[in-house]
């Protein structure tokens, strides 16, 4: 079976990851050693979707200098840019050209900021049989405290939750199939989006609209930096530890390092100790500074927001 093309939504602000964000989109944070969007493209690529288009706006020739054309990913990479950004509606509206060409109607969308392993040609499958206009791939959730639900019932979806709600939930793992008329109304240039709009009125309208492909696959976040940070360390347990392995790295012999991620252009001073932090681009860490559970990336004269604070030349903001 061909598979329709993927849309890899990477055009996001990614607010919640900040300070790191200061320097990259949050698809080209490297994770354990390889950005989130080579990741990404690349587990596509081996699903046997080879054709992608990934959507950009904020920061793009960071994902761009990560990505290229995808070839040395064994992956034909378009691009779709935005301004401005879009939203998760809005972005495979402008898309759809890219999308739907040759006659298919088809597609694949996969949130740029998550990883998983859900089986996408089951998926294609289970979307052409069920004869809905979108299919959400959905697990258990496994934090409803943090995460909103998806209620499912007769294996469509009904209806959204916010984080918190009482009741049983499913968890959207990031990975949909879509029909190319639920974006095609959508004016295009025009901010939308879908949980939090345009789905709820494709349910009002015919409740099958939306199937439910419930799975029980690998769901791993990078919405903050301490999620970033668990899924980087628990990537380097199962990978091999890449976490220092940055380019242009340099790490003095004296210098201790603890499940702490290490980006480029970094130096680590003499007997300076990291514990469970992550340093961003560029950043110098001099002799004998400790932290723990830090974000720190260069000041590069930015004002402190709420959180962050300001110490010889590094941005610092706790990782809670």
């Amino acid at each position: 079976m061909s598979l329709p093309v993927a849309l890899v939504l990477t055009a996001g602000l990614g607010t919640r990851l900040r300070p790191l964000t200061y320097l990259r989109a949050k698809a080209a944070v490297p994770v354990n050693g390889d950005t989130l969007a080579r990741r990404v493209i690349r587990w596509l690529a081996g699903q046997g979707v080879r054709d992608q288009v990934l959507n950009l706006h904020y920061l793009p020739e960071t994902i761009a200098a990560s990505v290229g054309d995808g070839s040395d990913l064994q992956a034909r990479v378009r691009y779709s840019w935005e301004q401005p950004v879009l939203g998760s509606a809005g972005g495979p509206r402008r898309a759809l050209p890219l999308l739907v060409n040759r006659g298919r109607s088809t597609f694949i969308i996969v949130n740029g900021d998550t990883l998983t392993d859900v089986d996408v040609g089951a998926m294609v499958a289970f979307h052409a049989a069920s004869g809905a206009l979108v299919t959400m791939a959905l697990i258990p959730n496994p934090r409803p405290e943090q995460y909103g639900g998806v209620r499912v019932s007769g294996g469509r979806v009904t209806g959204f939750t916010r984080a918190g709600a009482p009741g049983a939930s499913y968890h959207f793992i990031g990975v949909q199939i879509a029909e190319d008329r639920v974006f095609a109304g959508l004016e295009d240039g025009l901010p939308a989006e879908t949980v939090n709009d345009l789905y709820p009125r494709l349910i009002a309208d015919d409740p099958a609209s939306i199937a439910a492909f419930t799975c029980t696959a690998a769901f791993r976040d990078i919405g903050t930096a301490s999620d970033y940070l668990s899924t980087s360390v628990e990537l380097a347990a199962l990978e091999g530890d890449r976490l220092t392995h940055g380019d242009r790295v340099e790490i003095a012999p004296s210098a201790r390092t603890v499940r702490t991620a290490v980006w480029d252009d970094v130096s680590i001073g003499r007997d300076a100790e990291l514990v469970e932090c992550v340093v961003g681009d560029r950043a110098r860490i001099p002799d004998g500074a400790r932290y723990t559970r830090c974000a720190i990336v260069p000041a590069d004269g930015r004002t402190a927001r709420a959180g962050e604070r300001i110490e010889g030349g590094l941005l610092i903001k706790p990782i809670e």
